[in-house]
C-alpha cells in the first residue's frame, strides 16, 4: 500500500483517465489528499477511491490485461479473479477488498493510502 504504482489496479485506473483525457480526477483526488494531510486519522476521507470511480470492474480488468501481457504474445490473456461483488458474497464480514476498490476500511488506513497516493503524484506524476 505504501508505493501505489505497485498495484496494478490502480496503474490501470491511472492509464485509463490518461486515455480518456480524464487528467483533471488524478489532480483533484490529490487535491484533496493534500488538504487534508494533518487532519486526524478518524475524519480523513479516502480520495482515491475517486480514481476508480469512473471505471467498471471490466474496463479495469481489461486495461489490467494490456498493461500485464508481454509485448509479442499472441496468445489471448485473460485475467480470471473474483469480482468485488462475489467477493463480498463469499466473505460477508471481511471488507479485504482494498487491493481492487482503493477501499480502505480503517481510519489508518484511509490515512495510509492518501498519503501513498501523495507520494506517488509528487515522485512519479508529477503535474
Amino acid at each position: 500500500m505504501a508505493r501505489m504504482n505497485e498495484f496494478i489496479a490502480f496503474r490501470a485506473a491511472i492509464e485509463l483517465l490518461k486515455e480518456r483525457e480524464m487528467r483533471d480526477v488524478i489532480e483533484r483526488a490529490y487535491n484533496k489528499a493534500k488538504e487534508q494531510v494533518n487532519v486526524e486519522k478518524e475524519k480523513m476521507v479516502n480520495y482515491v477511491k475517486d480514481i476508480y470511480a469512473p471505471f467498471t470492474n471490466e474496463e479495469i480488468s481489461e486495461k489490467m490485461v494490456e498493461l500485464l501481457t508481454p509485448k509479442g504474445t499472441k496468445a489471448k490473456v485473460e485475467i480470471v479473479y473474483q469480482h468485488i461483488e462475489g467477493l463480498h458474497e463469499t466473505c460477508p464480514n471481511h471488507k479485504g477488498d482494498w487491493y481492487f476498490t482503493g477501499d480502505y476500511p480503517t481510519p489508518g488506513g484511509v490515512k495510509l493510502v492518501n498519503q501513498a497516493f501523495i507520494d506517488y503524484i509528487e515522485q512519479v506524476y508529477q503535474f
